[in-house]
């Protein structure tokens, strides 16, 4: 846990730059055309037979589906591989790496990135989209450990764009000022769009408390067209929520179509259900309810 009484908080500090400032931080790339609303989240497999009769735009696929939470190392299937390639994608689809993971993953995948050269081999692999690591800020940690968290998060959406890849970064905050710092940096640095991590926001007092306060202040004050990219979100009443707040500049990514379909459920109006079809028939029906409940369309066409 970094704090600002430990001795070693020096080392952490030149860790991230030696200051905890977003103004040096700029990320210029642009998003890929051709985003629609939904990009279904997957496990890497199977892709092909899940987008028969489909030909979705985009899939994503996670952080810890390619580097490994055992060894902190690529897996060896991604090593100088084509993300397209390995996940069977069709002229035309979209690679999409969804850069979350529990933190010891993305602790370690900071740590081992300059040694390992992670960031320019993930480059390398052709992903036409990575949402960048977000580090962790929990209501219990130190405020040092909240501030150095933000800073990372930014940094390595940075590196990303600087290897030559399209990022958006991931925002955390923990009070007000984060957010009014978050708004200051969007406005001079004008990123392509930024994301937000909505996967540990489970509980009705995170949504309430934290999460949907925050995203209301956000759709007050960043630019009406910068686009925003929530992961995690599965409850049609929150979706709900999102879109009447971002509305066609919202993409929403989760794992619930591969998920559901693996065990004969699907996602609809009813609710959660159970059915008896193909994997590929139930994950086709779930994609294109989530679809149905945001605004259609690629994402600069909207």
């Amino acid at each position: 846990m970094r704090c600002g009484s430990r001795d070693n908080i020096g080392d952490w500090m030149a860790d991230v730059g030696g200051t905890l400032a977003f103004d040096d931080v700029d990320i210029a790339c642009e998003l890929p055309r051709g985003l629609p609303s939904y990009i279904p989240q997957t496990d890497g497999t199977g892709i092909p037979d899940l987008d028969d009769h489909l030909d979705w735009p985009a899939y994503a696929v996670g952080l810890r589906r390619v580097f490994s939470p055992r060894t902190f190392e690529l897996f060896p299937r991604w090593r100088d591989a084509s993300a397209h390639d390995l996940l069977g994608l069709k002229p035309g689809q979209l690679a999409v790496l969804s850069g979350y993971g529990e933190d010891p993953l993305v602790e370690a995948f900071w740590t081992r990135r300059r040694r390992d050269a992670l960031v320019e081999r993930i480059a390398a692999q052709g992903w036409d989209l990575v949402l960048a690591c977000n580090y962790s800020v929990y209501g219990n940690w130190p405020r040092a450990e909240h501030l150095i968290n933000m800073r990372r998060s930014l940094l390595l959406a940075q590196e990303f764009a600087e290897a030559g890849i399209a990022v958006v970064p991931n925002l955390y905050w923990f009070r007000l000022e984060d957010l009014l710092r978050w708004g200051e940096w969007i406005e001079q640095a004008e990123p392509p769009a930024i994301a937000i991590n909505a996967q540990t926001m489970r509980t009705a007092a995170d949504w309430d408390s934290w999460l949907l306060p925050g995203l209301h202040w956000l759709a007050a004050t960043i630019p009406t067209d910068l686009p925003v990219f929530m992961t995690g979100l599965s409850r049609p009443d929150r979706i709900g929520v999102a879109t009447d707040l971002f509305g066609p500049r919202l993409v929403l990514l989760n794992t619930t179509a591969q998920s559901y379909a693996l065990h004969g459920e699907v996602m609809g109006a009813q609710g959660r259900r159970r059915v008896h079809a193909k994997t590929a028939d139930a994950f086709r029906s779930t994609v294109g309810y989530y679809a149905s409940l945001l605004v259609s369309g690629s994402l600069h066409d909207r």
